[in-house]
């Protein structure tokens, strides 16, 4: 019998190999000030493009006003307990109206935070009988709550309309057989690549075939459609997404999520959201501070139209430019390179030491292998000075790259790692 341990000593997994020159730098960066568009890293300022702060909320006067006052009001506690035993409030039930109102749904029910709630939402939604259907890059949120399903589940290829189709036919044939039903999984916008999700043409196959749609929303919600209502609102489809999650911790820059749904369906997952009925409520500076940041999204649209100022310049700058950012639908703006993960570092060190630019790395095993994904968010906070500030840093960057500087530099890495 082996130590329960001995394979961790062997392998510390893709990431988890290059921790010693990585770690403290590449992946759990510390970025120090307050949350604006440039911000503190390692002791020099750098414009942040790694901060889901879509809407510039997190440091806003009206934001920080009303936290400040909530948390002195209830501290961090109130209300102790999970919702169904003592940690239900007025307020609760009011951010759950308003923001039912908002999204155009019955109902809302909110989650102590969105990873969390996804999953459990997943798996109370769907019995052994059941059949699952989902979008390949869904987010992990998504797979895990999939993994917990004890019935069969297929992936459809990324936002690839025909291969849904085809295993709908086979989750039909399937659920015929166990009597269970069939959920589709997608997402409004996908996080890392930034497109959207094909919502309009998933509806349209309800004609065709019976099945109920979950959206999970994050990244839409407060920066899509008309109001701000995400990405259902955008593709004119909202009513037609049976249930709906969106984060606070995207548009909304806070902790917490929700989802909606007819009222009966809340009713149902309410009583049955296991990560919800077993957990703590979601304390009261959250709900008041949630309160607030709601308000602003409906009243005070400059917020969006802000964002998105700072969105087509960026991303309209780096096409004009040659580079690839793929085929974004979304603020979300990724830059796709080609190189080797040494490579990626030395890129990422020049860009952030020599360029004053902070943006995520992302490389195999979240992307194919000998590709690099520089993954910015704009934001409203952001300025166009940073806007142009970034793209002459990219365009030095890619020079580099391309001429094989950051191979040479990444060469003494792999030397010492014995790759």
């Amino acid at each position: 019998m082996k130590d329960l341990f001995a394979k961790i000593y062997k392998d510390k997994g893709p990431l988890g190999k290059w921790a010693s020159q990585a770690e403290g730098y590449f992946v759990f960066p510390k970025l120090e000030g307050e949350i604006s568009n440039r911000m503190k890293f390692q002791g020099k300022d750098v414009i942040t493009w790694s901060i889901n702060d879509y809407l510039g909320l997190a440091n806003h006067p009206e934001v920080r006003k009303v936290d400040a006052e909530a948390a002195a009001a209830y501290g961090s506690a109130y209300p102790m307990g999970a919702r169904m035993m003592s940690g239900h409030t007025d307020l609760h039930e009011q951010l759950q109206d308003e923001l039912a109102e908002f999204v155009g749904k019955e109902a809302t029910y909110l989650l102590n935070f969105g990873y969390q709630g996804m999953v459990s939402t997943v798996d109370a939604l769907v019995s052994k009988n059941d059949i699952i259907v989902y979008d390949v890059d869904s987010h992990a949120c998504i797979i895990d709550g999939v993994r917990l399903h004890m019935g069969k589940r297929f992936t459809f290829k990324h936002n690839d309309i025909e291969s849904l189709e085809k295993n709908l036919e086979r989750a039909t044939k399937m659920a015929e057989q166990t009597g269970g039903g069939i959920l589709v999984i997608s997402e409004g916008v996908f996080g890392m690549r930034g497109e959207q999700g094909k919502l309009k043409e998933i509806v349209a196959l309800k004609k065709k075939y019976n099945f109920r749609l979950f959206v999970d929303d994050a990244h839409g919600f407060g920066t899509l459609g008309a109001t701000g209502a995400g990405a259902g609102e955008e593709q004119g489809v909202q009513d037609e997404i049976d249930v709906y999650f969106a984060t606070f911790a995207k548009s909304m820059a806070s902790t917490g999520a929700f989802i909606a749904a007819d009222k009966e369906i809340i009713d149902y997952l309410k009583y049955n959201l296991r990560s919800q009925m077993f957990a703590k409520s979601l304390q009261m500076q959250l709900v008041v501070g949630a309160l607030k940041r709601l308000d602003m999204l409906r009243t005070m649209p400059e917020l969006k139209q802000n964002l998105w100022k700072i969105v087509d310049a960026l991303q309209s700058g780096l096409k004009a430019r040659g580079f690839e950012i793929g085929k974004t639908q979304s603020c979300v703006t990724p830059v796709y390179l080609k190189g080797s993960i040494p490579e990626a570092m030395a890129l990422v060190k020049d860009l952030r030491e020599n360029h004053g630019i902070f943006c995520s790395i992302v490389v195999y095993p979240v992307i194919p292998k000998g590709l690099i994904l520089l993954r910015m968010i704009p934001t409203a906070s952001h300025t166009l000075q940073d806007v142009e500030e970034t793209l002459v840093a990219f365009s030095a960057i890619r020079t580099r790259l391309e001429d094989g500087t950051y191979k040479r530099l990444s060469a003494a890495v792999m030397a010492a790692m014995g790759e």
